[in-house]
């Protein structure tokens, strides 16, 4: 009830979750749907634990809303971070950036319990993302090189799958959820999708990030990783192009994530990250 006077600002929502800023330093965050709703409780379960360990802000819920008043759902008051996302507020230093970002992920990046949530579109072997990436690519069809990007998926696609331990994944990492407050990265949000899994899916990011600043990413995350083992970068490299597939679908009303799953795609396609394999297919 100490909430109850402060003022709620409606912020608009998203595919999964309707966000209101409550105060000067609050926000609420609510499930639109029954499949988003376990999400919350993720959130609501793991967030404090991991957060401890993590260099950056992130999301971890304050107040615990229970289902009621006609609401069937569990809810969160989280706290409110000053900033705006990187996608459409890019920070002056990339590289800091990408930095920082490959720190957050080398903390998170730890091996999780037997009862972490699991994700099926998200931290699973590549390959089971075929019949996804194929109807994308049909529903894509003349806005993009399909040859291409079917070549490529058949490499990725059969990459030794991770053999390591489960790991926690963000498991939806993008520009749009890195905030940028005082030129510098300032939170991670939006952890709905964190999962247990392969790496890899969050690796993808480098090819997200601007091209001046994959090469001090990849420095920086691959320190966690065998620096002979180039398998996790080639999935990594997998999941910049289906989640950039997956981008450019279903952003028919988002221009920024359209001209995001543009930009990770040809980054994905042309391997602009000049210490990883190449292959015929890529262009100088």
């Amino acid at each position: 009830m100490d909430l109850a006077e402060l003022p709620l600002i409606d912020l608009g929502e998203g595919l999964d979750n309707k966000l209101f800023r409550l105060g000067d330093a609050l926000a609420v965050r609510l499930p639109r749907r029954a499949a988003s709703a376990a999400l919350i409780e993720h959130e609501q379960r793991w967030l404090p634990r991991l957060s401890a360990g993590l260099p950056l802000p992130v999301p971890v819920p304050l107040r615990v809303g229970r289902p009621g008043c006609g609401f069937p759902w569990s809810w969160s008051v989280v706290p409110w971070f000053a900033g705006e996302s990187a996608l459409v507020a890019p920070p002056p230093d990339p590289a800091l950036m990408a930095d920082a970002l490959a720190r957050f992920l080398r903390a998170l990046h730890q091996p999780a319990p037997d009862d972490a949530p699991q994700n099926p579109w998200r931290g699973v072997p590549l390959a089971t993302r075929t019949a996804n990436v194929r109807e994308y690519v049909q529903q894509l069809n003349g806005l993009l090189d399909s040859v291409a990007v079917l070549t490529l998926w058949e490499h990725v696609a059969s990459a030794p799958s991770w053999s390591g331990p489960p790991m926690w994944i963000h498991g939806d990492l993008h520009p749009g959820n890195l905030l940028i407050s005082g030129g510098r990265l300032s939170a991670v949000i939006d952890f709905g999708d964190l999962a247990t899994g392969d790496p890899a899916t969050d690796l993808a990011v480098m090819w997200m990030l601007p091209p001046s600043a994959r090469s001090t990413f990849f420095a920086s995350a691959r320190g966690q990783f065998n620096a002979t083992d180039d398998n996790i970068w080639t999935r990594a490299r997998g999941w910049a192009l289906a989640l950039s597939l997956a981008y450019l679908a279903h952003s028919r009303d988002d221009n920024a994530m359209g001209a995001l799953g543009r930009a990770t795609l040809d980054a994905a396609l042309t391997n602009t990250v000049p210490w990883l394999e190449r292959r015929p297919w890529q262009t100088d």
